[in-house]
């Protein structure tokens, strides 16, 4: 299994509710999104906009990945919501492409945001049947691709399949894989049944099993079960341990660890672990610039590491 500290856990905020934009920071998830898509009525769309720039300059106690959903770019509110985002003063660290259909909605991305944005990167949603064919296209649409994320219901809504683990299981597998090829990341779908946490353990876990990095959450009380789930248990960090000791005392050559044959791989694979979840990171420092409106690197990793409902409170 592959765990990274990106992209655990993703809560949503619509723009137009300014008065949840602190504790969304403050929820524990690994991003932090204000939505400027479903969640907003057409005529409130250009009043989110302007609302959404604060978002991303709240002071310095800010502790999640920043990150703004926009519209989709098959219309125009999704080129409107690009141009917004390069005049904000402090830019957001992901944005988050919906409906994406081929690399070139990545590029239409990648091209708005130019270089007033030069650190921002992006997470492509992945919900429709068009989108899921052209998946392993569009997880290598760039270097600012970091994830693909799979959206079930309007996959669902699409198709004529039930909303249920079972029915989505060939589209999310196609986006697991898509993306493992690609080198980057992949966030399962919402579970909606907000009161059900029995139920979102046992989803939680397969989508982990299955080889996604993180889900999203629809409200706030989910995010504690879905960092757990996806974050490595002190029993195989104590693992990941003995193996960084074993290929340290054997110069990283072929040995056996609690039984288990194991070489480079699982040496540099248990040294990822430790360094992310062992001990757990300093909370991130201010990333705003008030001089400059840009960001510093606060624990963006590399490609190896790595919506459909807006949250209720």
């Amino acid at each position: 299994m592959k765990f990274t500290r990106y992209c655990r856990s993703l809560l949503s905020t619509p723009a137009t509710a300014v008065e949840r934009y602190t504790k969304s920071h403050r929820s524990g998830a690994d991003i932090a999104m204000v939505d400027l898509e479903d969640s907003v009525p057409p005529a409130r769309k250009e009043e989110a906009r302007r609302l959404a720039e604060e978002f991303f300059a709240l002071p310095s106690t800010k502790l999640a990945r920043s990150a703004v959903r926009i519209n989709a770019l098959s219309g125009p509110e999704g080129l409107r919501d690009l141009v917004a985002i390069t005049r904000y003063r402090v830019k957001p660290d992901l944005v988050l492409i919906p409906m994406a259909e081929s690399p070139r909605d990545v590029a239409i991305a990648a091209g708005a945001l130019g270089p007033d944005c030069p650190e921002t990167e992006f997470l492509a949603v992945v919900e429709t049947p068009l989108g899921i064919e052209h998946a392993p296209a569009i997880a290598a649409a760039g270097h600012r691709l970091r994830g693909l994320v799979f959206g079930s219901a309007d996959y669902a809504f699409a198709v004529g399949a039930r909303l249920c683990w079972e029915a989505l299981a060939h589209a999310r597998g196609r986006v697991v894989n898509s993306a493992r090829a690609a080198g980057v990341e992949a966030m399962d779908a919402p579970f909606f049944e907000v009161d059900d946490l029995a139920g979102l353990r046992r989803e939680a876990g397969l989508a982990r099993d299955f080889g996604f990095s993180g889900k999203i959450a629809v409200h706030p009380r989910q995010l504690a079960l879905i960092n757990e789930t996806f974050s490595p248990g002190e029993e195989l960090l104590a693992r990941a341990r003995r193996v960084v000791a074993a290929g340290l005392e054997n110069g990283r050559s072929v040995t056996v660890v609690d039984g288990v044959m194991v070489g480079m791989p699982f040496f540099e694979a248990s040294q990822r672990l430790i360094e992310q979840f062992d001990p757990p990171p300093h909370p991130a420092p201010d990333r705003s610039d008030t001089r400059t409106g840009t960001r510093t690197d606060t624990g963006s990793q590399t490609r190896t590491d790595n919506l459909d409902h807006t949250t209720e409170e």
